[in-house]
């Protein structure tokens, strides 16, 4: 795609997000880190979204693509990076070595939203099928201490909130198993990584999925996943194109 063509549609997409963002933050205290003046674009429709590396780069904001189940892949920017306690509240926790983790907010022209930490889908609003509302544990989550860290603990509970219907507090436990060294394609370049399945399990409706994640051997980042937010709701697919600095 020729960056050229992107100026006309930047205008009518960043005043979109911008009301978006407004209505989202209108009256709220709480302090934002600044990623890039909070602006955000995003390119849906009924066809996949694609751009190529040099358009990306040119780009000033982290972007991903994403993609429910099995529909059109969406190009989408950062509009908001928020300070959140991370995944953990417990004092005798030893695996809280980060104090705090970032909450990334992706979000898009018909507003909605996705909301990552530590490369796992922690919030959702406004998607069609349903939404995860809160993802809360009294012990830090594997992909924030970093899976390609020998000592990483690979067990890990915690609740689930999400909706349609009234699922509020639902136990689940998760085991990551280590699959091995891959090579993916990421914005046109072959990028080495470390491929892990996450098995969840919900004792209470007796479900079980999997989740996949593709992460950076160097630093543990989630470069790729393909994750299901909540038992009833549909996978979602990740990935990160140019990742937040």
């Amino acid at each position: 795609m020729d960056f050229t063509r992107l100026r006309p549609l930047w205008s009518t997409f960043a005043l979109i997000t911008l009301t978006v963002f407004v209505s989202l933050t209108s009256g709220c205290s709480q302090n934002f880190k600044d990623v890039n003046d909070t602006m955000s674009l995003a390119f849906l429709g009924e066809d996949d979204a694609s751009l190529n590396a040099a358009d990306i780069n040119q780009l000033p904001y982290a972007s991903l693509y994403a993609r429910v189940e099995d529909g059109p892949q969406a190009f989408m920017v950062l509009a908001l990076a928020e300070d959140e306690p991370s995944l953990t509240s417990n004092p005798n926790d030893s695996s809280t070595k980060t104090k705090t983790s970032l909450q990334l907010k992706w979000l898009s022209s018909d507003k909605g939203m996705l909301v990552t930490q530590a490369g796992r889908l922690v919030k959702t609003l406004n998607l069609p099928q349903g939404n995860l509302v809160a993802v809360e544990s009294d012990f830090t989550d594997p992909l924030a201490l970093g899976l390609h860290r020998s000592d990483t603990p690979t067990v890990w509970q915690y609740t689930l909130d999400w909706q349609p219907g009234y699922h509020y507090g639902y136990q689940a436990l998760s085991q990551f198993a280590p699959q091995g060294k891959q090579v993916i394609v990421i914005n046109e370049q072959p990028v080495d990584v470390l491929y892990f399945i996450e098995t969840v399990s919900v004792e209470k409706l007796n479900i079980s999925y999997q989740n996949e994640y593709w992460l950076s051997p160097n630093n543990g980042q989630v470069i790729k996943s393909r994750q299901k937010p909540a038992p009833s709701l549909p996978y979602i697919e990740l990935t990160i194109l140019k990742p937040f600095a």
